[in-house]
């Protein structure tokens, strides 16, 4: 059997440059934004994207404006040649793997203000953190051109940033949303799940447990309240029966909209879950519908 051909590797803004002037007027280019440390997670989106356009960039770049001072950048797992494997799997084209310097060639003179959804949630524990994503995926769509970008749902709250952003600064792009990949028993998939002991990886299962009884309370006709009431029992007393020198420290756990992020009591909403267990900060959520 034949090996899949790895996609090309470019590392500078004027390699990335020369290959998609290269390609046919015809060709349609998707993008997938990734920090590495690929998973089925990561390669679902490549396999979206695949289904919107001919031609698939995927960029692999730990954007260190994201990270705030003590956060994990220098931790954050980088294994770009297992990452390669893995795209020629799914068939991505072309893997941007710029350096911090060859993004950041000096200090920014100009930032972009995520506003008033990113103070709430992820913003209020990470200030700076969507202001840097924001900076980079603006960055990154300019360099790349594409038709269509697909990001996660299961940071659901970088992807309403990333629509605004789009919208309000009339980029011809689509973002289009992937459906959350979990592992067999539930947790979501995560780059930083890697960072979990065996202990704390049983206990982060605390958090797929608790959006699915609020899901499960949602889809009963329950309102808001006892659909966190439901997520809130299921977190605090499944953490406290796990037998194990692992601690969860919750962040939040919220229902809000799936745009604004401000809470709901009516209508689509996001089920939002974060939790600190041991020293890895995850994150999860469900759509739900909220009678």
């Amino acid at each position: 059997m034949t090996q899949p051909q790895r996609p090309q590797l470019v590392t500078t803004r004027a390699a990335l440059k020369e290959t998609l002037q290269s390609l046919s007027p015809r060709s349609t280019v998707g993008l997938v934004m990734t920090m590495g440390a690929l998973h089925a997670g990561h390669l679902s989106l490549v396999e979206t994207a695949r289904e919107k356009a001919d031609y698939i960039v995927v960029s692999i770049f730990v954007n260190p404006t994201q990270f705030a001072p003590g956060e994990d950048f220098d931790a954050y797992p980088r294994q770009l040649e297992r990452d390669l494997e893995l795209l020629a799997e799914v068939g991505a084209d072309l893997v941007f793997a710029p350096t911090p310097a060859e993004i950041y060639p000096h200090p920014a003179r100009v930032t972009l203000d995520p506003g008033p959804t990113a103070k709430v949630l992820e913003g209020a524990t990470r200030p700076s953190h969507f202001g840097g994503v924001l900076q980079i995926v603006h960055k990154v769509i300019n360099l790349v051109h594409p038709k269509v970008a697909v990001f996660g749902q299961k940071d659901a709250q970088q992807l309403a940033l990333i629509r605004q952003m789009v919208e309000d600064l009339d980029m011809p792009v689509e973002i289009v949303a992937a459906p959350i990949v979990r592992e067999a028993d539930g947790l979501a998939m995560s780059s930083r799940n890697a960072y979990l002991s065996e202990a704390e990886r049983k206990l982060a299962l605390c958090l797929s447990a608790a959006l699915q009884a609020g899901a499960q309370a949602a889809e009963a006709g329950e309102g808001a309240g006892a659909i966190l009431k439901a997520a809130e029992t299921v977190i605090f007393e499944a953490s406290a029966a796990v037998d194990s020198p692992a601690t969860l420290k919750l962040d939040y756990i919220a229902l809000v909209d799936g745009v604004t992020f401000q809470p709901v009591t009516q209508g689509p909403a996001v089920l939002a879950i974060a939790a600190k267990v041991g020293n890895t900060r995850l994150i999860d959520n469900y759509l739900v519908e909220v009678k």
